[in-house]
Protein backbone atom coordinates (compact mmCIF):
# COMPACT_ATOMS: atom_id res chain seq x y z
CA UNK A 1 0.00 0.00 0.00
CA UNK A 2 1.49 3.32 -1.05
CA UNK A 3 1.94 6.02 2.05
CA UNK A 4 0.65 9.37 1.58
CA UNK A 5 1.87 11.86 3.70
CA UNK A 6 -0.91 14.29 5.39
CA UNK A 7 1.10 15.47 8.60
CA UNK A 8 3.36 17.91 7.30
CA UNK A 9 6.47 18.55 5.09
CA UNK A 10 9.24 17.42 7.24
CA UNK A 11 10.75 14.00 7.97
CA UNK A 12 12.02 12.41 11.60
CA UNK A 13 14.85 14.50 11.28
CA UNK A 14 13.61 17.94 10.48
CA UNK A 15 14.45 18.08 6.88
CA UNK A 16 12.50 18.61 3.73
CA UNK A 17 10.30 14.99 2.63
CA UNK A 18 12.34 15.09 -0.78
CA UNK A 19 10.08 12.19 -1.48
CA UNK A 20 6.67 12.44 -0.38
CA UNK A 21 3.11 12.15 -1.53
CA UNK A 22 0.96 14.80 -0.17
CA UNK A 23 -3.17 15.57 0.10
CA UNK A 24 -3.34 18.98 -0.35
CA UNK A 25 -7.18 20.93 -0.04
CA UNK A 26 -6.98 23.53 -2.52
CA UNK A 27 -8.24 26.52 -1.38
CA UNK A 28 -10.39 28.58 -3.88
CA UNK A 29 -8.46 31.24 -6.12
CA UNK A 30 -5.98 29.20 -6.24
CA UNK A 31 -4.75 27.92 -9.55
CA UNK A 32 -2.62 24.11 -8.47
CA UNK A 33 0.58 25.66 -9.95
CA UNK A 34 0.22 28.37 -6.79
CA UNK A 35 0.26 25.47 -4.51
CA UNK A 36 3.04 23.39 -6.22
CA UNK A 37 4.84 26.77 -6.28
CA UNK A 38 4.16 27.50 -2.55
CA UNK A 39 5.20 23.66 -1.55
CA UNK A 40 8.52 24.69 -3.68
CA UNK A 41 8.68 27.41 -0.83
CA UNK A 42 7.77 25.79 1.63
CA UNK A 43 10.43 22.64 1.20
CA UNK A 44 13.06 24.05 -0.83
CA UNK A 45 12.56 20.96 -3.07
CA UNK A 46 12.36 21.54 -6.73
CA UNK A 47 10.51 18.15 -7.94
CA UNK A 48 7.14 18.91 -7.11
CA UNK A 49 4.06 18.19 -9.59
CA UNK A 50 0.57 17.53 -8.85
CA UNK A 51 -1.91 14.90 -10.48
CA UNK A 52 -5.14 16.42 -12.37
CA UNK A 53 -5.45 20.11 -12.49
CA UNK A 54 -8.19 21.85 -10.39
CA UNK A 55 -9.38 25.42 -11.57
CA UNK A 56 -9.26 28.22 -10.11
CA UNK A 57 -12.60 28.53 -8.91
CA UNK A 58 -12.24 24.95 -7.59
CA UNK A 59 -11.62 23.61 -4.03
CA UNK A 60 -10.63 20.29 -3.24
CA UNK A 61 -8.36 17.73 -3.16
CA UNK A 62 -5.12 17.96 -4.95
CA UNK A 63 -2.69 15.16 -4.71
CA UNK A 64 1.24 16.70 -5.05
CA UNK A 65 3.93 14.71 -5.10
CA UNK A 66 7.56 15.63 -4.26
CA UNK A 67 11.32 14.21 -5.59
CA UNK A 68 11.23 10.81 -6.71
CA UNK A 69 7.66 9.96 -6.01
CA UNK A 70 6.64 12.60 -8.93
CA UNK A 71 7.60 9.42 -11.03
CA UNK A 72 4.56 8.32 -9.73
CA UNK A 73 1.98 10.86 -10.94
CA UNK A 74 0.70 8.87 -13.41
CA UNK A 75 -0.59 6.31 -10.84
CA UNK A 76 -3.30 8.94 -9.35
CA UNK A 77 -3.65 10.84 -12.74
CA UNK A 78 -5.61 7.76 -14.02
CA UNK A 79 -7.81 7.23 -11.43
CA UNK A 80 -11.52 8.18 -11.20
CA UNK A 81 -12.17 12.01 -9.81
CA UNK A 82 -15.71 12.54 -7.42
CA UNK A 83 -17.29 15.75 -7.36
CA UNK A 84 -19.45 17.98 -5.64
CA UNK A 85 -20.99 20.32 -8.35
CA UNK A 86 -23.52 23.46 -8.15
CA UNK A 87 -24.97 23.59 -11.55
CA UNK A 88 -27.15 27.10 -11.97
CA UNK A 89 -30.16 26.68 -14.92
CA UNK A 90 -31.44 29.64 -16.98
CA UNK A 91 -28.07 31.06 -18.12
CA UNK A 92 -24.94 29.94 -20.05
CA UNK A 93 -21.40 31.61 -19.75
CA UNK A 94 -18.65 31.35 -22.43
CA UNK A 95 -16.38 29.40 -20.35
CA UNK A 96 -19.47 27.19 -18.77
CA UNK A 97 -18.56 28.22 -15.24
CA UNK A 98 -18.61 31.63 -13.36
CA UNK A 99 -15.25 33.00 -14.85
CA UNK A 100 -16.96 35.10 -17.61
CA UNK A 101 -20.59 36.46 -17.39
CA UNK A 102 -23.72 35.29 -17.69
CA UNK A 103 -25.60 35.34 -21.20
CA UNK A 104 -29.59 34.58 -22.52
CA UNK A 105 -31.06 33.99 -19.37
CA UNK A 106 -34.30 31.89 -19.06
CA UNK A 107 -36.93 32.01 -16.42
CA UNK A 108 -36.79 28.14 -15.31
CA UNK A 109 -39.37 28.49 -12.68
CA UNK A 110 -42.04 26.40 -14.22
CA UNK A 111 -39.46 23.47 -15.10
CA UNK A 112 -40.25 20.36 -13.06
CA UNK A 113 -37.82 18.28 -10.64
CA UNK A 114 -38.69 15.32 -12.81
CA UNK A 115 -37.36 16.96 -15.82
CA UNK A 116 -34.14 18.09 -14.32
CA UNK A 117 -33.58 14.73 -12.60
CA UNK A 118 -34.26 12.69 -16.17
CA UNK A 119 -31.90 14.85 -18.00
CA UNK A 120 -29.13 15.00 -15.01
CA UNK A 121 -29.60 10.97 -15.42
CA UNK A 122 -28.92 10.45 -18.81
CA UNK A 123 -25.41 11.53 -18.77
CA UNK A 124 -24.31 8.56 -16.75
CA UNK A 125 -22.50 6.10 -19.11
CA UNK A 126 -19.74 5.89 -21.67
CA UNK A 127 -19.75 9.15 -24.08
CA UNK A 128 -17.63 11.87 -26.29
CA UNK A 129 -17.67 14.70 -24.11
CA UNK A 130 -16.16 18.37 -26.07
CA UNK A 131 -13.52 20.15 -23.99
CA UNK A 132 -14.23 23.70 -23.62
CA UNK A 133 -13.16 26.76 -24.99
CA UNK A 134 -11.90 28.12 -22.17
CA UNK A 135 -9.38 25.10 -21.02
CA UNK A 136 -5.91 24.24 -21.09
CA UNK A 137 -5.96 21.71 -24.00
CA UNK A 138 -3.65 22.00 -26.81
CA UNK A 139 -5.10 22.39 -30.23
CA UNK A 140 -2.70 23.33 -33.05
CA UNK A 141 0.29 23.40 -30.44
CA UNK A 142 -1.96 26.26 -28.37
CA UNK A 143 -3.72 26.20 -25.36
CA UNK A 144 -7.50 26.52 -26.34
CA UNK A 145 -7.90 29.46 -23.75
CA UNK A 146 -5.72 31.33 -25.78
CA UNK A 147 -7.98 31.49 -28.74
CA UNK A 148 -10.95 31.65 -26.46
CA UNK A 149 -9.70 34.93 -24.94
CA UNK A 150 -9.40 36.43 -28.48
CA UNK A 151 -13.24 35.77 -29.10
CA UNK A 152 -12.29 32.68 -31.04
CA UNK A 153 -13.99 29.02 -31.33
CA UNK A 154 -11.56 26.42 -33.24
CA UNK A 155 -12.84 22.97 -34.20
CA UNK A 156 -11.40 20.80 -30.96
CA UNK A 157 -11.32 16.50 -30.74
CA UNK A 158 -14.08 14.94 -28.58
CA UNK A 159 -12.70 13.07 -25.51
CA UNK A 160 -13.95 9.38 -24.36
CA UNK A 161 -15.29 9.44 -20.55
CA UNK A 162 -17.04 7.78 -18.35
CA UNK A 163 -19.54 9.44 -15.87
CA UNK A 164 -20.02 6.36 -13.55
CA UNK A 165 -22.65 8.30 -10.87
CA UNK A 166 -24.56 11.55 -10.68
CA UNK A 167 -26.83 11.99 -7.82
CA UNK A 168 -28.79 14.69 -7.31
CA UNK A 169 -28.27 15.80 -3.78
CA UNK A 170 -30.69 18.74 -4.30
CA UNK A 171 -33.17 20.79 -6.48
CA UNK A 172 -33.55 24.58 -5.40
CA UNK A 173 -33.75 26.07 -9.28
CA UNK A 174 -32.72 27.52 -10.42
CA UNK A 175 -30.11 25.64 -8.49
CA UNK A 176 -28.85 22.05 -8.79
CA UNK A 177 -26.37 20.32 -6.44
CA UNK A 178 -25.24 17.14 -7.26
CA UNK A 179 -22.47 14.36 -7.03
CA UNK A 180 -20.33 13.28 -9.73
CA UNK A 181 -18.00 10.21 -10.26
CA UNK A 182 -15.89 10.62 -13.33
CA UNK A 183 -13.07 9.02 -15.41
CA UNK A 184 -10.08 11.16 -16.07
CA UNK A 185 -10.41 14.37 -18.50
CA UNK A 186 -13.60 15.06 -17.82
CA UNK A 187 -15.05 18.30 -17.78
CA UNK A 188 -17.49 19.13 -15.33
CA UNK A 189 -18.09 22.40 -16.77
CA UNK A 190 -18.73 20.77 -20.06
CA UNK A 191 -21.29 18.60 -18.43
CA UNK A 192 -23.29 21.12 -16.86
CA UNK A 193 -23.96 23.20 -19.84
CA UNK A 194 -24.52 20.03 -21.62
CA UNK A 195 -27.42 19.44 -19.06
CA UNK A 196 -28.60 22.47 -19.40
CA UNK A 197 -28.83 22.45 -23.47
CA UNK A 198 -30.35 18.91 -23.20
CA UNK A 199 -32.86 20.60 -20.65
CA UNK A 200 -33.18 23.30 -22.93
CA UNK A 201 -32.43 26.25 -20.92
CA UNK A 202 -28.74 26.73 -20.38
CA UNK A 203 -26.95 26.02 -17.66
CA UNK A 204 -23.35 27.15 -16.26
CA UNK A 205 -20.71 25.39 -13.10
CA UNK A 206 -21.22 28.36 -10.42
CA UNK A 207 -19.58 26.13 -8.13
CA UNK A 208 -16.56 23.16 -7.85
CA UNK A 209 -15.38 20.92 -5.11
CA UNK A 210 -13.55 17.59 -5.36
CA UNK A 211 -14.05 15.08 -2.39
CA UNK A 212 -11.98 11.98 -4.15
CA UNK A 213 -8.86 11.10 -6.58
CA UNK A 214 -9.79 7.31 -6.51
CA UNK A 215 -9.25 5.76 -2.68
CA UNK A 216 -8.02 9.22 -1.89
CA UNK A 217 -10.42 11.69 0.18
CA UNK A 218 -10.00 15.36 1.07
CA UNK A 219 -11.08 14.56 4.42
CA UNK A 220 -7.77 13.47 4.93
CA UNK A 221 -5.93 16.47 3.41
CA UNK A 222 -4.41 19.33 4.95
CA UNK A 223 -5.36 23.11 4.00
CA UNK A 224 -2.01 24.67 2.86
CA UNK A 225 -2.40 27.38 5.84
CA UNK A 226 -2.39 24.19 7.85
CA UNK A 227 0.71 22.78 5.41
CA UNK A 228 2.37 26.28 6.05
CA UNK A 229 1.68 26.09 10.19
CA UNK A 230 3.38 22.26 10.23
CA UNK A 231 6.21 23.49 7.80
CA UNK A 232 6.88 26.77 10.14
CA UNK A 233 6.62 24.78 13.28
CA UNK A 234 9.00 22.10 11.77
CA UNK A 235 11.58 24.54 10.92
CA UNK A 236 11.82 26.58 14.33
CA UNK A 237 14.49 26.32 16.72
Amino acid sequence: MMTVRTTGLRNEEGGPCEDAVLLVDKPLGWTSFDVVNKIRALTGIRRVGHAGTLDPLATGLLIVCTGRKTKELSRFTGLDKTYEALITLGGTTESYDAATPVVDRLDVSGLSDEAVRSAIGSFVGRQRQLPPMWSAVKVGGRRLYRYARKGQTVTRPPRDIEISSITVDRISLPEVAVTVTCSKGTYIRTLAHDIGARIGCGAYLSGLRRTAIGPFRVDDALTMQGLISLTASASAP
